[in-house]
């Protein structure tokens, strides 16, 4: 990554206050936050650098090395935290949503598209943008990287299953159509936020989810 980032020619932070014994997890926690805070800053992946990171702390940089191996570990951390913030937004729309099935699973995908609307730059980060680590290069296992979003991706598998059990779906493979119906909202979410002018069909949003999860008519 390049370290000459604009980003790094800003004032450095004070000096951090050193934790106290038993407290290394927070400066973990305030080094995932200052990369956050550039990523939003600078909508670009490139911002987050070990150098600009440790700055926005207030610490010297070889102070990451106990937490973060290198710069895309710090990057793994914050699509992690990004996953899992999304899953907490997915949750809360369906808990918003009593009742009938097929309207929650609709609430989760509009919660979906509007966390992409809302959070470009991460979002983009999240599904790759130009954080694409290459095994072997860095302290990424593939492990880390197909673990990435599997808990959000439960939570629509769930949703059309309980359709299902309604006899307001067809699905006979839960797993696989949870997949499909995220690549459909994700092909829509980058679509929409690439295209400045396009006649977007009003129902677009519900002809992809009726589709994609086998929804029945009515």
């Amino acid at each position: 990554m390049n370290e000459t980032s604009t980003t790094e020619t800003a004032a450095p932070k004070p000096a951090r206050a050193r934790n106290r014994r038993g407290e290394g997890g927070r400066l973990r926690e305030e080094i995932i936050t200052a990369a956050v805070a550039l990523l939003d800053e600078n909508g670009d992946e490139r911002a987050i650098t070990l150098r600009s990171v440790a700055r926005r702390v207030g610490i010297a940089a070889p102070s990451i090395y106990p937490h973060f191996p290198d710069q895309p570990a710090i990057l793994l951390a914050v699509v992690q935290r990004e996953f899992a913030e999304l899953e907490r937004h997915l949750r809360a729309a369906a808990q918003d949503t009593e009742g009938d099935p097929r309207q929650r699973l609709r609430a989760l995908c509009d919660a979906y598209l509007d966390y992409a609307r809302t959070n470009p730059g991460r979002y983009r980060t999240m599904f790759g943008g130009l954080w694409t680590p290459t095994l072997g290069e860095s302290s990424i296992t593939e492990a880390d990287l197909t673990a990435l979003g599997a808990e959000a991706l439960e939570v629509f598998a769930t949703a059309i299953g309980d359709c299902v059990a309604a006899g307001q779906a067809t699905s006979t493979d839960l797993s696989s159509d949870a997949v499909a119906l995220w690549l459909g909202l994700h092909g829509l979410a980058h679509q929409r936020a690439v295209t400045r002018a396009f006649p977007w069909p009003a129902d677009i949003a519900d002809r992809l989810v009726s589709g994609l999860a086998h929804l029945k008519d009515g």
